[in-house]
This record gives structure tokens, sequence and C-alpha cells, in this order.
């Protein structure tokens, strides 16, 4: 494809005329030659932002008419989460091998657009996640193709596609400001942060998950490609745990520090502690986030190097557990219940004050979900060492009363923290999930 041409280009019906709606300008029928006419008057980049949207949505309706598409049909539902539903996938659904998360800048003024985006992005997530490829001129020799191709062939993965918005979002530009919930913002400067401007904030996060990496990584490339003109990517990451055939008993995954991650966490099947710990309700702040979540999200990377070198028993004190079953010290199984009262034969406490699970644990009653991944993104030019460690997401209900006091209490006082460092850092408020015919954030805009 070539720089000036977009997605919606190659949406083109049989009769030769490019065709969308919803959208002012694609309201009426656009003719290949109009769209070069908008282009030499200077228009291009509006009819790229805009006609993209309006491209994507045009072919929900012809893509069962499409040629060359891969349908689901060939595949088995197990492999496909649905998209629609109370609540967004991919937040208490099973988490899958491998991570793409992207963060957005919004280069619009016009929450018109951003509306329409949304709208597209919906029904673009929708198709994918089926397994299905976007648009319908996927096989004319003459036209770009309106999907990447990548994930052609390729079974839908259990992938999930989660929207949100960042406090950024409720700035001045969309009249939005009275809609942030009032606890929703960035989060404070943490002891021992480092940040990176560059791995920091956005407009719009979107976490693709899959049990396979070019089925994600094609998702998070259409979506960029329907944004163009609309929006920008800011960051992205890639992430990855061990897989289902490697680990065919699906147990807790192990960091790149060799321990278990999320034994921790809260039952995904307890709708109850759901309901508590993750899930916005009605009268919590703003209605429109109720059966939504706040997701946080921190690039940690780890001194690995330093890591490696440090004796088993300083490994297991920094934790808090044995590294091989995961249990708490002092205990035989891993989701063993931690005992705060234990003591050593020296009368010591069994789990040091300053351990990494002691800490988390706080006073029991304080819980987030855990849905984080490892990263390795090759080497620090600058050092030398490896550029890896953990891409933490977590999911609450009120990342004020969650996160941050928990995260505040981690940075006084983790043993942890000599070996990690946090480099990155955004938040975003996870709209509910949305049904046929309706999208993702509808409930705001």
């Amino acid at each position: 494809m070539k720089p000036s041409e977009s997605l919606d280009d190659n949406l083109e019906l049989n009769n030769g005329a490019t065709k969308s709606s919803r959208n002012s300008l694609l309201d009426k029928t656009i003719s290949r030659r109009d769209i070069l006419k908008l282009a030499g008057a200077g228009s291009l980049g509006l009819l790229l932002g805009a006609g993209g949207i309006g491209g994507i949505l045009a072919a929900k309706d012809t893509l069962a008419k499409g040629t060359g598409k891969t349908t689901a049909n060939q595949f088995s539902t197990e492999g496909i989460v649905p998209f629609y539903g109370q609540h967004q996938a991919g937040i208490i659904t099973p988490a899958q091998n491998f991570l793409c998360f992207a963060s957005f800048d919004l280069k619009t003024t016009s929450l018109a657009e951003v509306r329409k985006l949304f709208q597209a992005w919906t029904e673009a997530a929708a198709v994918m996640t089926t397994g299905d490829l976007i648009g319908n001129s996927n096989s004319s020799l003459n036209l770009p193709p309106s999907d990447t191709g990548e994930a052609a062939g390729l079974s839908p993965s259990k992938m999930t596609i989660t929207f949100g918005v960042g406090p950024s979002f409720f700035d001045e530009r969309f009249g939005l400001a009275g809609k942030r919930p009032a606890t929703f913002k960035d989060l404070p400067r943490f002891r021992g942060d480092a940040l990176q401007s560059k791995w920091c904030g956005g407009d719009i996060g979107i976490q693709v998950c899959a049990d396979d990496l070019q089925v994600a990584f094609h998702a998070i490339r259409n979506l960029a490609r329907i944004s163009r003109g609309i929006a920008v990517l800011k960051w992205t990451q890639e992430g990855f745990q061990r897989t289902g055939t490697a680990d065919p008993s699906s147990g807790t995954p192990r960091n790149l520090m060799g321990f278990k991650d999320g034994t921790g966490n809260p039952d995904t099947n307890d709708a109850t502690a759901m309901n508590d710990i993750v899930w916005a309700h009605a009268g919590d702040e703003k209605d429109w986030m109720k059966d939504g979540s706040y997701m946080v999200a921190r690039r940690i990377r780890m001194r690995v190097e330093i890591w490696d070198r440090s004796s088993l028993s300083d490994q297991e004190i920094t934790f808090g557990r044995h590294r091989d079953s995961g249990a708490p010290l002092g205990s035989k199984n891993e989701f063993d219940p931690l005992d705060l009262e234990a003591k050593d034969s020296s009368g010591q406490p069994t789990l040091p004050m300053n351990s990494h699970s002691r800490l988390a644990h706080m006073d029991g009653g304080t819980k987030i979900l855990r849905r984080a991944y490892s990263y390795s993104s090759g080497i620090d030019n600058k050092t030398g060492q490896l550029d890896a460690g953990l891409f933490f997401i977590s999911y609450q209900r009120n990342i004020e009363k969650q996160f941050i006091a928990m995260q505040q209490i981690l940075a006084a006082s983790d043993k942890l923290n000599e070996y990690i460092v946090h480099v990155g850092s955004a938040v975003f408020a996870c709209f509910p999930g949305t049904h046929k015919g309706g999208y993702i954030g509808e409930t705001l805009f």
C-alpha cells in the first residue's frame, strides 16, 4: 500500500464506486474519481480519516458477500471468545499466551469523529475475533487488500480485544471533562519510579490477547490502520507467558525471575468477588462506567543480571515464597494462605516484613485482578543488559482505593525493589461491553 492510500480506498463495491455510511462525508456514494479530486484539493487527510472509518462500517454490510475472506466456520467455536456481552472480554476471561498492547493519541478534536472511530473499531474487532478478515476487497488484483492478511487461514486463537480511554481523553478537546470519574487520573509518582515518557499515558489503550502472537499483531495493525487520520500510535508493547502447549496443566505462569506470578489472584469464576473487586457499579462515580473496569498498566524492567547472581535463599526471602512450589515460606502448597503470625526457630517472622507477598497482601481485604505478561525487548544499548521484565496489567473497581493503596506500600518497602524499576505507566477506563448493533464506548459518547 502506498503511503497516500487508505484502507477504505479499497472498499470498492461491484459497480466500481466506493461507498460508506454513518458519516456526513460518507453518507453519499464516493467514486474513485471523487477520491482523486479530494486528494488533489488537499482534503486527503480528511478523506483518509473519515473514509477509513466509514469504509470499515460499510464493510460490515457487505462482508458476507466478500470474496477471498476467511470465515470462522472452518474453526472450532472453542477458539472463539465472544466479543459481545455485558462486560468486555479480556478482563476476567482466561489470559491467553500472548499480548499486543497499544496506546493511541487522538489527532482530532471532533467527538463525532471519535464516536465513528469506536464504531468502526467495534465492527472490526467483532469480525477479527471470529477469525475473519476485515473488508470486502481481499481478492481484487487491482486494489490493495482491505485486510493486511497475515492472519488469513489462522484460527481465532481465543483472541480478545479490550478498549479503554485515559485521563487525557477528558481534557478540553471533546467537552467530556464533566464525565471523568473524580478518582480517575494519572497515577502519582511512586518512590523509585524511573518513568520514561515513551512508555507512559495515551488517550486510548487497546489490549489484544491471543494464543497466537501473529493473530494478536494482526488486530493491532488493522485497528491502527482504521484509525488513520484520527489517532496515531503512541507506544506499543508485546508480551508473552508460557503457552498451553508448554504447560497443559495451565498452572500459574512464572515471571522472568522464575517465580509464579498471580497466585494471589481472586477467583474469576466467583461473580460476587468480581463485582466487589473488578466491575464498576452504577453510582460508584459515573454511571457510564457501569460493568466496565479500570486498568492499570506498568512496564516494569527487571534487573535480571543482578537477580541471577543472588542466592536462591535471597530470592525466596524477597518474594516470601518458595520458587519451586510457589507456596508461602513455611508452607507446602502454592495456594496455602499466608500466615502473617508465623515465626521461625529464631523468633523472626517466617514471612519477612519486607517480602513482596506479605506487603501485597496488605490487610487481606484489598485486592486487584492481575493480568500480567513477561516482555523482552532486546538489549539496552546504553548498558548492554537485557531490556526485559513484566508488563503488569491489573483491573480494579477503583484505582485509588485498590492499586494506589497497594503500590504506595510496595514502593516504600518491598525488598523486590532492589531488582526492578518501573519505567512505564498508564491507566485506562475500560468501557462496559456492548451488544450487536451497539459499539464500545456508547455509554460515554
